[in-house]
């Protein structure tokens, strides 16, 4: 028996090791098909050929027309990127938010930190709060909210002693609907319907102003970083995930761990939801799908909630800017329409006899 274990972590290694390779490919497929649909429908060898010139330089045959390029680089590719980082940071927080309050429903939400970007957001937006930043005032505006709320769960959950998995719960919820509430209290204050609708669109989700610049770069560096830390501590997280007696054992605080936790998350989720607004499901659903495909243990799911959640919301975006064209949806409206099914049905599998 003890001589077949190796035999089977190898099996599970080169199992996964495919499944992260497959996913690449298939995130590789979907952003060349992403980019290539839209209003104007534009060949895939030519989207292609457009991303080989600007990523590498690589030209294979004659350039493609100034329209094609434009639509392409300068408007479709930017918004596919800011997607793909938009959903494998929500994911990779879904995934360690799971862990660390023991709840396979939680997701980034749960800690009130999206609610607190909102209220950050509708006060610039409706009141003009931080206008003066310029293009940057909605980014900064819903990041400071956001961090904002994670510290006043993190004051609360530490207020009645050790911090543990329930009082991070019953503290996240409370603080979140908190914000929540004075989140539509400002909405219905502003007095301007323009103003109201635009943030209730915001409020929603979307990726209508992925651009090139400062913004995208920042998101994408932040979800980088937080997958690279998370997937380090990949075995904390299983550990954290069987319970506080098991970390104890292993010599890891369940305290001081939650913390960094939380600040991580919250960074990276302030970041996301500052530059998309609000999108749900993506970081309640795909985690779960993750440990289907490879299995419990963190080192993977990281990275493989990483793939799936990016591939989610590059289809998702698709389908909100082609369904009702030339209209656009919130993508919170797609996540949600595809996320809610996909839960019960996962609901269904986890409990058979229910």
């Amino acid at each position: 028996m003890a001589a077949s274990d190796p035999l089977g972590r190898s099996r599970r290694r080169r199992r996964n090791t495919t499944w992260l390779v497959s996913l690449c490919i298939a995130f590789v497929v979907s952003t060349v098909m992403a980019v290539a649909m839209g209003p104007v429908t534009i060949a895939p060898g030519t989207v292609a050929r457009i991303l080989g010139f600007h990523l590498a330089q690589i030209s294979p045959g004659p350039h493609p027309d100034a329209t094609a390029d434009a639509i392409v680089w300068g408007v479709r590719f930017p918004r596919i990127l800011l997607g793909a980082a938009v959903g494998s940071g929500l994911a990779m927080c879904g995934v360690a938010l799971q862990a660390m309050v023991r709840n396979m429903l939680a997701d980034p939400y749960l800690l009130g930190i999206n609610s607190g970007a909102s209220t950050g957001a509708a006060a610039m937006m409706l009141f003009g709060v931080g206008l003066g930043l310029g293009e940057h005032a909605l980014s900064v505006s819903a990041f400071a909210g956001a961090l904002a709320a994670s510290l006043m769960v993190l004051l609360v959950a530490r207020s009645a002693g050790r911090v543990t998995s329930l009082r991070l719960l019953l503290s996240g919820v409370a603080i979140g609907y908190a914000l929540t509430a004075v989140t539509s209290f400002l909405i219905f204050a502003s007095g301007s319907a323009e103003g109201a609708r635009s943030m209730m669109f915001w409020l929603l989700g979307s990726l209508s102003l992925a651009a090139w610049g400062s913004p995208l770069a920042v998101v994408a560096m932040v979800v980088f970083a937080t997958g690279m830390v998370l997937t380090l501590w990949g075995r904390r997280l299983d550990a954290m995930a069987i319970g506080d007696e098991t970390a104890l054992v292993l010599g890891i605080s369940p305290a001081r761990f939650r913390t960094q936790l939380l600040v991580v998350v919250s960074l990276c989720i302030g970041v996301v939801v500052a530059a998309s607004g609000s999108i749900g499901f993506v970081g309640l659903v795909i985690p779960h799908l993750a440990r289907r495909i490879v299995g419990a243990a963190h080192v993977w799911v990281v990275p493989v909630s990483a793939l799936l959640g990016a591939i989610f919301l590059v289809w998702a975006d698709l389908l909100a800017r082609t369904l009702m064209q030339p209209q656009e949806l919130p993508i919170g409206i797609i996540t949600a329409l595809v996320g809610a099914p996909f839960l019960l049905h996962l609901l269904r599998r986890m409990h058979p006899g229910s």
